[in-house]
């Protein structure tokens, strides 16, 4: 409920951005996008109720924040259009691939660390860019603080994202190497005769018929503990 929540005020927040331009109102929401952020985590860990729902809404709701919060900076000119390029970017080959990791039979993988760490510095960054567009020393020190975490948020956000590629191409590799040492499995296997005999035997019995009707093999007598003795080498009938 708290990322569905989260997912509905994608849409407000952007247009108090950019329609009023209610920025202490968009600041508001964003604060308590964040502050659900943690609450929806901590919940369902506490109540055991982790779903794959949540898991793939959760990190959702976060891009969806800063595409948003990205899209009202540009359109303002407070940040600069080749910002967002570089973090879009980096989403949209998370996304392309997806089909490649399902082709394999993976999911989405797991977010990692660094990319919750990436996440929280642009969201806290946003907040004090939107501050930075004031007259005065909080705008100044906005300015600072806000360009210092997109910097580092950024860096870190492409680092989470080649640590995703290493960990795809890890998996797609095991699965590969798996299917290859199955296949040569298969192909080393010994395979049955495709004939049968003349009276349309399974391969196989043939042999065991010829043992048992041998003509020369020495009759078996009832006190006999031991395999029968025969005068021909291997013709043995079954115990």
């Amino acid at each position: 409920m708290l990322s569905v929540l989260r997912l509905i005020g994608v849409p407000f927040f952007l247009w108090l951005v950019l329609v009023p331009q209610a920025d202490w109102w968009a600041l508001g929401l964003l604060a308590f996008a964040g502050v659900s952020d943690w609450l929806d985590g901590k919940i369902a860990r506490a109540w055991n109720q982790v779903s794959r729902l949540g898991a793939l809404l959760d990190p959702m709701a976060d891009r969806l924040y800063i595409f948003a919060a990205l899209l009202g900076l540009v359109v303002r000119d407070i940040v600069p259009w080749w910002l967002m390029a570089v973090l879009v970017v980096r989403d949209v080959l998370i996304v392309l691939a997806l089909p490649v990791l399902r082709h394999y039979g993976y999911g989405p993988l797991p977010v990692n660390f660094a990319g919750k760490a990436a996440t929280l510095c642009l969201l806290y960054s946003f907040p004090l860019l939107f501050i930075a567009g004031y007259d005065g020393i909080v705008g100044d020190v906005a300015r600072i603080v806000g360009w210092a975490f997109a910097i580092w948020g950024t860096a870190i956000y492409w680092w989470a994202g080649l640590l995703y590629a290493v960990q795809g191409l890890r998996l797609i590799g095991q699965t590969r190497r798996a299917d290859r040492s199955s296949a040569e499995g298969v192909a080393s296997a010994p395979r049955p005769a495709a004939t049968t005999g003349d009276a349309g035997e399974v391969p196989g019995d043939r042999a065991s018929n010829e043992t048992c009707e041998e003509p020369d093999q020495a009759p078996r007598r009832p006190d006999d503990s031991g395999p029968p003795s025969s005068d021909r080498k291997g013709a043995t009938s079954p115990p």
